[in-house]
């Protein structure tokens, strides 16, 4: 499930960072603190539409141009994660490979709506 608070921090992180502006000219800039604005940007916080409306000020962006962005990073999450949802876990089956047998199989672990690791395990069992 995607947060909205998180979405919205990346949102406000990106376009700070566009700038190369650091925390603490930006927490000064839309009068809110730095600490604040850190946790709204890690997604920890929810912020208000007045301190939302602040922020972007500071950024120099329109608060529609942000939401914006967050609508189409909402809606492609919501597209991808239905076909991100692991499968069933199938048992795991033993194949050969040249003359040794091995056990394969693969994790998934989503690291965030937008990213998602996959690895793949190969326990190999030299044949007596």
């Amino acid at each position: 499930m995607v947060l909205l608070r998180r979405v919205i921090g990346d949102a406000l992180r990106a376009r700070r960072q566009a700038q190369h502006r650091t925390l603490r000219e930006v927490s000064t800039a839309a009068n809110v603190s730095l600490g604040y604005l850190s946790e709204i940007e890690r997604g920890q916080k929810e912020a208000s539409s007045e301190l939302l409306a602040s922020v972007c000020d500071a950024l120099g962006a329109q608060l529609s141009e942000v939401l914006r962005d967050v609508s189409d990073t909402l809606s492609l999450a919501e597209q991808i994660e239905p076909a991100m949802t692991p499968a069933p876990r199938q048992p795991e089956v033993p194949t050969k490979v040249a003359d040794h047998d091995a056990k394969v199989s693969v994790t998934v672990h989503r690291d965030g709506p937008l990213k998602t690791t996959l690895r793949l395990q190969r326990d190999v069992v030299r044949a007596a």
